[in-house]
């Protein structure tokens, strides 16, 4: 089956968007993983300002041809880091992964299988709860299902795991929207802009190792509310 839609033979079928801030202890192992996918890909990585080590293995791995490097001097938010990585996908579909080894890039085949079944199927995200998430805390499984909830209840929608990473979209599909959170609010407002453009979001089970903050866990409780003002900003104002 041709994974091309535009009849584009060069196109690859995925670009898997990395966005990195100082994660020099997961890189190298999470860049492997990523690589050694077997799907036609690109893979995007940004690095938003890192004061470890991680650019040197960014650049490690650009001089090697392996990856696509996007440099960010300062922090700007891992919202900004997409949308970075998004000027320059070329893939039919554009997957996001983070660079801490909380998701495991072996899944891959899951999150894209929907689309070879449908071929009218646009998003999918891979939900951590339909999958193995029993090392998240109680207290973080309680803030992502009650976010969850809070969208599900401002947008109609019945999804398990709004806030996980693993979000892949047809680039048609994003085409079609535009995004500016820089920080936290990434996630909801793809989501919402995404189902008010008539997207419907297909879950599929992925596990999930959660870090924790003297692992180098960068969300804090606080940032929730972030999350909940981008959930009612982009129901009520947009």
């Amino acid at each position: 089956m041709s994974t091309n839609s535009n009849g584009d033979d060069d196109r690859p079928l995925l670009s898997v968007i990395i966005p990195v801030f100082n994660e020099c202890a997961t890189l190298e192992d999470l860049l492997e993983r990523v690589l050694a996918v077997p799907l036609p890909k690109q893979v995007i990585a940004i690095d938003d300002g890192s004061t470890d080590c991680s650019l040197a293995e960014l650049q490690r791995f650009s001089r090697q041809g392996s990856i696509d490097l996007i440099q960010h001097q300062v922090n700007q938010g891992k919202g900004a880091a997409i949308r970075g990585g998004l000027r320059h996908a070329r893939g039919d579909i554009v997957l996001i992964q983070d660079a801490d080894l909380e998701y495991d890039p072996s899944e891959y085949h899951v999150l894209v299988a929907p689309f070879f079944v449908d071929p009218g199927c646009t998003v999918v995200f891979g939900s951590r709860f339909r999958g193995d998430a029993r090392e998240m805390s109680a207290w973080r499984r309680f803030g992502n299902r009650f976010v969850t909830r809070t969208f599900n209840v401002f947008y109609g929608t019945k999804l398990t795991d709004m806030e996980t990473c693993y979000k892949a979209i047809r680039r048609t599909a994003l085409d079609s929207i535009s995004l500016e959170s820089d920080r936290w609010g990434f996630d909801p407002e793809i989501t919402a802009k995404l189902v008010r453009a008539g997207h419907s979001i297909v879950e599929v089970p992925v596990d999930y190792s959660a870090r924790s903050f003297g692992d180098g866990k960068k969300l804090r409780w606080r940032d929730g509310f972030s999350v909940l003002r981008a959930i009612v900003r982009y129901r009520v104002l947009h």
